[in-house]
């Protein structure tokens, strides 16, 4: 089998921890065939001749044991993606324009016969703040506006906030507001909605400050709707409100809660319905924050910490989706 990782610049990989590099060492375990390429090197054409598929110029690597270099260059070939057994879109957020328009080309690779992992639709569907207003019985009490005099008024209403972009990732742009001892609104409050909100020409997110980010911010995974018997917590450091690995955050993996599991159950067989085949849920306590659809992480920790292969769950998922009838695009 042949499988494309559409993905950040290989080089840019972290060899130690990173769940895409963890997906390719099963796959080429299994014997399948490593493919990549970057969204910006997707490209579509019609003229004269009739229309050509979407192709890219895609890398055959072999994967060598050292973690730098951790592959070798086979070949670089220019290649339709409907001549792949798979491909894996892996780009990592942010969900912005770009993402956007590599769905839809991934989304007319789908109509020419491509199987593509999530499906492009769906991740245009499922962006990863506002994904959870779907389901308001589990998240925190939530306003998602541009209106500052709105966004005043809820951290009033809660005194102790987090304000965030709606396409930020690894706890960028992430804001904790709260009152003062004798009740005065925080002074960086202004400011912070002003910038967040450029002067409200863009929406964000603002949620109740949930104290229980001390005992971490967990990642729940879906794999084929089913949870991964273990989340990772990612636990704030140094006085940090964030627990995101990439700020700092101390990964802890752990089996999950009744509650975790009721909302992963909840929400894991319609996800994948949609043509999600893998998901990262965040949930702080017993609520949850964000539903993660573009590149879930946190396969190596799990791994490590607990001895449970995420990577060969994923690679079971997907040669199990691939005997499936593939999905009519569109």
């Amino acid at each position: 089998m042949r499988v494309l990782f559409v993905a950040d610049p290989l080089e840019a990989f972290n060899p130690k921890k990173d769940s895409t590099l963890a997906m390719m060492r099963e796959a080429a375990r299994r014997g399948h065939a490593v493919w990549a390429c970057e969204p910006r090197q997707l490209r579509w054409s019609a003229g004269a001749q009739g229309a050509q598929p979407v192709r890219a110029p895609c890398r055959h690597i072999e994967l060598l044991d050292s973690a730098r270099p951790w592959f070798t260059q086979i070949e670089v070939v220019h290649c339709a993606l409907r001549d792949f057994d798979a491909v894996l879109m892996r780009k990592d957020p942010p969900f912005d324009s770009e993402f956007f328009y590599a769905t839809h080309l991934l989304e007319q690779a789908e109509r020419e016969g491509a199987r593509v992992f999530n499906r492009p639709r769906a991740l245009r569907d499922h962006p990863e703040k506002l994904a959870i207003l779907e389901w308001p019985q589990f998240i925190p009490d939530t306003l998602v506006s541009r209106d500052q005099a709105a966004l005043r008024e809820f951290a009033r209403a809660h005194r102790d906030v987090i304000v965030k972009p709606l396409d930020g990732m690894g706890g960028s742009g992430v804001f904790r507001l709260r009152d003062g001892a004798d009740g005065s609104p925080d002074a960086n409050l202004g400011v912070a909605l002003e910038t967040l909100t450029d002067l409200g020409r863009r929406t964000i997110m603002a949620q109740a400050y949930l104290p229980q980010i001390a005992q971490g911010d967990k990642r729940v995974l879906l794999i084929g709707g089913e949870p991964v018997p273990y989340a990772l917590a990612r636990i704030p450091q140094h006085g940090e409100t964030r627990g995101n690995l990439a700020a700092g955050g101390l990964g802890k993996a752990q089996p999950l809660h009744d509650s975790d599991l009721a909302i992963a159950r909840a929400l894991g067989p319609t996800l994948a319905a949609r043509g999600l085949l893998l998901v990262g849920l965040d949930i702080i306590g017993t609520r949850l924050t964000e539903i993660n659809v573009t590149s879930p992480t946190c396969f190596v920790e799990i791994h490590q910490q607990t001895g449970f292969d995420v990577a060969a769950r994923m690679l079971d998922a997907l040669e199990d989706a691939l005997r499936a009838p593939a999905h009519a695009a569109g």
